[in-house]
Parts: structure tokens; sequence; C-alpha cells
């Protein structure tokens, strides 16, 4: 069928839906919309453009660095401190036992 975003097997997937749907007592336009919803869902929506096309839209996408984002904002953190600096803390006490 020329013209639409949907494959034939798309199509022939979404017509058995809607039999499905119809036959548990949906009316016609509900059956439909969820039939289609159903495809929708399974499928990610209708045909995906093949080929180089696709490649194009990836350039469109912010530019990416070699580093992790996890790694870059971890670069900008504050080194912390060691734990017994912490201001409110305590400093661990000795538990080691003197020999004479």
């Amino acid at each position: 069928m020329p013209g639409t975003k949907y494959t034939e097997k798309q199509e022939r997937k979404a017509d058995h839906i809607e039999q499905s749907y119809k036959e548990k007592g949906l009316s016609k336009d509900e059956a439909k919309a969820r039939a289609w919803a159903t495809v929708n869902k399974q499928d990610g929506g209708g045909k995906k453009p093949g080929g180089s096309g696709r490649a194009a839209n990836a350039t469109k996408a912010a530019p990416t660095t070699n580093a992790s984002p996890s790694a870059q904002s971890a670069s900008k953190k504050a080194p912390t401190s060691d734990r017994t600096n912490r201001p409110g803390k305590s400093s661990p006490k000795s538990t080691s036992t003197k020999k004479n």
C-alpha cells in the first residue's frame, strides 16, 4: 500500500488484534484504537527508515565526549577528605592495648 507508514505485517497484526477486541465486546472504533496502540507499543511505531538515512539523525544529537557522564560529574566535585577530618565527626579511638 503506497503512502502508508506501516508495513503489511504490522497492518495484519493490527487487524488480528482488532478482531480479538471486537470478539470481547468492544466497539469497532475502540477495538481499532487499541489494536494500533498495541502495534505501536510492540513495534515502536511505523516503518523505520533504513540505510544511510538513519545515520543522518545521529549527527543532530548532542556531541559526546570520551568521558562518561558520571566521570565528568565526578571530576567537577571537590575532593573528599579523610573520614577523621570531617567537621562534626569525632576521630576514631584507638582500640589497641598497650603492652608492657
